[in-house]
């Protein structure tokens, strides 16, 4: 009689454990954190983070205190080529008018693309974007710097609830691209010697507005 080999023996085992049903010991896992809860309100955790992976977050009062702001980072770094192409943020930009490139016109000269967002993810201090809005996807990686403006109401806990909240937004038709970005880009695949900016921007931005101050921007 032919003896079974050690292989056999192992997989004749697994077919009878898989045969056997047996109820599952972790009825409640899916409402088990993984996390513990926040001590702090959403945009205070969210700028720790932020601030955590090399990012640069601004709070701001209203529209106006926005635009000076941007006006400040502008002079600061030189900016002279900004491009904006989503329509509510022109909008914006030209309430005070704040001079800045509608078009890709010379873009291969952009200082900086400023746009909206998806969400912020206070958790770990991440943007979500996406290619849903009129911004594409070259508004936020190709440029040096990238300034983003979010409004208190798009900051959620974490990266779950972003999606969640963009399946319903986009009725679970999710865009092509949903790009998840935690602080400027960076490598240290040469000699292990940290670089930012290697694959996209090297200077990331958050202008946060508080949604009961400011004129909330509609999607």
């Amino acid at each position: 009689m032919k003896q079974s080999t050690s292989k056999e023996k192992i997989l004749k085992k697994v077919r009878a454990a898989l045969l056997q049903k047996r109820d599952n010991p972790y009825l409640n896992m899916e409402e088990t954190s993984l996390y513990l809860p926040f001590t702090e309100p959403l945009e205070i955790e969210f700028a720790k983070q932020f601030s955590a992976v090399s990012g640069k977050f601004i709070f701001c009062e209203d529209e106006l205190d926005l635009v000076e702001n941007l006006i400040l980072l502008a002079d600061q770094f030189t900016l002279r080529k900004m491009y904006a192409w989503e329509p509510q943020l022109k909008k914006l930009l030209d309430q005070y008018d704040f001079p800045y490139y509608s078009t890709d016109t010379d873009f291969d000269k952009a200082d900086a693309g400023i746009t909206f967002c998806e969400a912020l993810i206070a958790r770990n201090g991440s943007i979500l974007i996406s290619n849903g809005t009129p911004m594409g996807r070259r508004l936020a990686i190709f440029p040096h710097i990238h300034i983003v403006i979010a409004y208190t109401s798009q900051l959620l806990p974490d990266i779950k609830d972003g999606l969640d909240f963009m399946k319903e937004k986009y009725n679970y038709k999710l865009p092509s691209m949903v790009n998840l970005i935690t602080g400027p880009s960076r490598t240290a695949d040469i000699e292990k010697t940290l670089v930012l900016g290697a694959h996209g921007p090297r200077e990331l931005f958050v202008f946060l507005l508080d949604d009961s101050i400011a004129t909330k921007h509609e999607a």
